[in-house]
């Protein structure tokens, strides 16, 4: 059992969550502790108390203390390591306040090397065979994935994110220009992976392509769009995919659609409400899912099947299902604006300079 020093986990209650959110990356220890006057133990914060806030409308803009658990399990300084770890394993808990009797914050109890990053087992799929029509010229001899967003192509942007965090095992589906997908990516042995490859010989949608695994996983896996490109952590998404029990998991992120006129809420002939300019806020599908692997019990193996359809039959099932809502920085590349966009977002995200920052719309 480690104890480690809890000054950068602290933050006020009325820290703003966009702040916690910072707080919790760069610790590595994927938690934020709320303390009052003295380092008085108030509450704590995961990643998972501050994705559940977002489905039920918070704003990141909004203080700790809106998702904040503020009767947390802690510990005494006194209590042995030993039990510590019995504790965490009775509970799942990875992370204890250890919190003096006056409820003051000592340090935090964490299981030895757990913080280290090791290689993750999962398998993850991304695909790779769509035509990218949408982007015209840009792609009549290139494949989208092959695109250079920034120093690189998007596909390689990908793939290297989840190689940072720990993901070694890809299959890659293909269809249009599949070859130079292939030739640029081969085995996946210059990133010290292992990638195959599905082909497609017609479009199978978002989803059909994973009736043609090699192998079927044991364990969840992940799909991802190959024309997204993000910074979400995708090992926060699978512990959010394990702990809530769900047998399939959408990423989501919010989108704000405002309407251009003065909307009059009328009932029964008489007007109730004077809404001027409202914006209406939904979730969007993000292009991201964990499945486990009896979801691909219900994907046909013949024709054109995509992730939404996957979706409404797990539905009709009745098996749960998770929403996990994005508010790391995510770009769809589906249109030309979408691709100066990621362009001119490269440097910021990914620290290096554009080659491509003056595209131009052929049209």
């Amino acid at each position: 059992m480690d104890y480690v020093d809890i000054a950068p986990l602290l933050v006020a209650p009325d820290t703003r969550l966009r702040t916690v959110i910072e707080v919790i990356d760069r610790s590595g220890l994927q938690i934020a502790l709320v303390a009052g006057d003295g380092r008085r133990l108030l509450g704590t914060i995961t990643d998972g108390d501050v994705r559940r806030g977002l489905l039920r409308g918070i704003t990141l803009e909004e203080p700790a203390r809106a998702v904040m658990n503020s009767r947390p399990l802690t510990v005494g300084p006194d209590m042995q390591g030993t039990a510590i770890d019995a504790l965490m394993q009775r509970t799942s808990l990875r992370r204890i306040p250890v919190v003096r009797e006056d409820g003051t914050l000592a340090s935090l109890a964490v299981p030895s090397g757990d913080i280290a990053q090791d290689a993750l087992p999962h398998h993850v799929v991304i695909m790779a065979g769509g035509l990218g029509s949408r982007l015209g010229e840009l792609t009549r001899t290139t494949p989208k994935p092959l695109l250079r967003v920034g120093e690189r192509p998007i596909l390689e942007t990908i793939l290297d994110g989840f190689v940072q965090q720990g993901f070694t095992s890809f299959t890659l589906t293909v269809n249009y220009l599949a070859d130079m997908i292939i030739e640029h990516f081969g085995d996946g042995g210059r990133w010290g992976v292992s990638i195959d490859y599905v082909r497609e010989t017609e479009p199978l949608g978002t989803a059909g392509a994973l009736s043609r695994l090699t192998r079927r996983p044991d364990r969840p896996l992940v799909v991802m769009n190959g024309d997204l490109l993000t910074k979400v952590d995708y090992r926060k998404l699978l512990d959010f995919h394990t702990t809530t029990g769900q047998r399939a998991t959408m990423t989501v992120r919010e989108h704000e659609m405002p309407v251009p006129y003065g909307v009059v809420d009328v009932r029964a002939n008489r007007i109730e409400e004077l809404v001027e300019k409202p914006v209406k806020r939904y979730f969007i599908n993000a292009g991201i899912y964990v499945l486990d692997a009896s979801c691909l019990d219900f994907i046909p193996t013949n024709g054109r099947f995509d992730m939404t359809d996957l979706f409404g039959r797990l539905l009709e099932q009745g098996f749960p299902l998770g929403a996990f809502p994005i508010h790391e920085y995510w770009q769809d590349i589906g249109q030309l604006v979408d691709y100066r966009r990621a362009n001119s977002d490269y440097v910021e995200h990914w620290g290096f300079a554009s080659e491509q920052d003056n595209v131009s719309d052929p049209s």
